[in-house]
């Protein structure tokens, strides 16, 4: 019974892979712009409610992204899809407008092949998120004309991986998740010049960019489990991250309007898909949650990730700074055994974010706090209905900045069966 569960989740995952690959997005934000794009560190649905608490904390019913050694919490097969919308408001101090995004967000799959002590997972989700849409003018030194510039990126890199978590001694457990990268990203920018009678002079240009990545990376995770009373528990991880240089091709041209994108058009080819790299810097990340079991628990935990090493296709460091998140989260379970009311079993989750993002502008540091909630509901003895939401800020109106205010919703279903462990025991 394994093996045919096993296989339907494999075969619904590679399915998946084309449509994920296509349309997964997790972001909206004008500052994706700069640098590779916004990297997602607040893991699936019910980490994302609790501020993206999952390196120091895990239940038993959800996959563990964050951190590949909870995934020894699972004893039940699970699998996990969510959905995701974000909505920004952007605003510059003279005028705003409203700008979205979504899609797929993650799949995940955990396979306990030894309840408690080995368990494996395979997923699909969003390592970065590419979306943005922006128009830029300015004055041309010495003279009345003014340029237009219209930029566009969309994409991102996604990972397939392959992930296992293993119970070393008592309490203790390591994890290793193993990521095949892939994706493209593409950023076109095309420049129109107007005169003081608003009427466009020279010829308009346009610069096509597009980067495919394909590499492999990882990240490796422990966690410890400490009793200090009866069914109340302290609980500490660690997560280490490395994807260090990915490979990928890279095309880039600068040609007239709408004639970019063909390498075989007029225009001036700079690069014709052309190996090369990106350096993405290691992530390190520590937490320590409180537990008093099927009840609460609150945590608090922190990553880092230095975009100073960053290094973008073309070997060119970036005016990049490291990035901190701070994360607080809080669940409860009003009464778990209340099989009558399901609102009683249910999981409800709290949480607040702080980044100091790796976006340097006009000498001025962008940072994003958020707030967040969600719950999980039970649809059966098992199964759940996960939902997170987010409400947050980003950027600020000072020295000719942007300013974003937006909400992110994500909707996501578990599917827990654990039929086939009790299947064995009678065969």
């Amino acid at each position: 019974m394994l093996s045919k569960i096993g296989l339907k989740s494999l075969g619904l995952l590679c399915a998946l892979f084309v449509i994920f690959s296509g349309h997964a997005q997790n972001s909206s934000s004008v500052y994706t712009a700069v640098g590779i794009g916004e990297f997602n560190y607040s893991g699936l649905t019910h980490n994302q409610a609790m501020g993206g608490l999952g390196i120091s904390y895990g239940t038993g019913w959800h996959a563990n992204v964050v951190n590949p050694a909870l995934s020894t919490s699972n004893t039940i097969f699970n699998f996990q899809v969510a959905f995701n919308y974000d909505r920004s408001n952007v605003a510059n101090g003279e005028e705003s407008t409203l700008v979205d995004g979504g899609g797929l967000s993650y799949i995940a799959v955990s396979l306990p092949f030894k309840p408690g002590k080995f368990t494996s997972g395979i997923g699909l989700s969003q390592v970065t998120s590419v979306n943005y849409n922006l128009q830029v003018s300015s004055q041309v030194d010495n003279s009345d004309l003014t340029a237009n510039n219209f930029l566009t990126g969309d994409g991102g890199i996604s990972e397939a991986y392959l992930s296992f978590g293993y119970l070393l001694a008592k309490n203790l457990s390591i994890g290793f998740h193993g990521s095949y990268l892939f994706g493209s990203t593409i950023r076109n920018n095309q420049l129109l010049v107007f005169n003081e009678n608003n009427s466009e002079v020279g010829n308009p240009s346009e610069y096509y960019e597009r980067l495919t990545v394909s590499d492999v990376g990882f990240k490796v995770g422990a966690h410890y489990q400490l009793k200090v009373a009866d069914q109340r528990n302290l609980h500490f991880g660690a997560i280490y991250q490395r994807l260090g240089n990915v490979s990928g091709t890279g095309f880039a041209k600068l040609a007239g309007i709408g004639q970019a994108s063909d390498p075989d058009s007029d225009g001036d080819l700079i690069a014709n898909d052309v190996k090369g790299s990106i350096y993405i810097p290691e992530l390190y990340g520590f937490g320590v949650s409180y537990e008093k079991m099927n009840k609460f628990a609150i945590g608090l935990e922190g990553q880092y990730q230095d975009f100073s090493e960053f290094r973008n296709f073309f070997g060119d460091p970036l005016n990049l700074q490291a990035t901190q998140k701070v994360g607080l989260g809080f669940q409860f379970i009003p009464d778990y055994l209340n099989f009558d009311n399901i609102f009683n079993r249910a999981t409800y989750r709290f949480g607040l974010e702080y980044q100091r993002t790796p976006y340097v502008l006009n000498q001025t540091e962008v940072t994003d706090i958020g707030i967040n909630f969600g719950t999980s509901i039970p649809v059966n003895q098992l199964s759940l209905i996960n939902f997170a939401f987010k409400a947050g800020r980003r950027g600020t109106l000072e020295n000719g900045l942007i300013r974003e205010t937006y909400v992110n919703f994500t909707l996501g279903l578990s599917l827990n069966d654990n039929s086939w462990f009790y299947k064995r025991v009678f065969e």
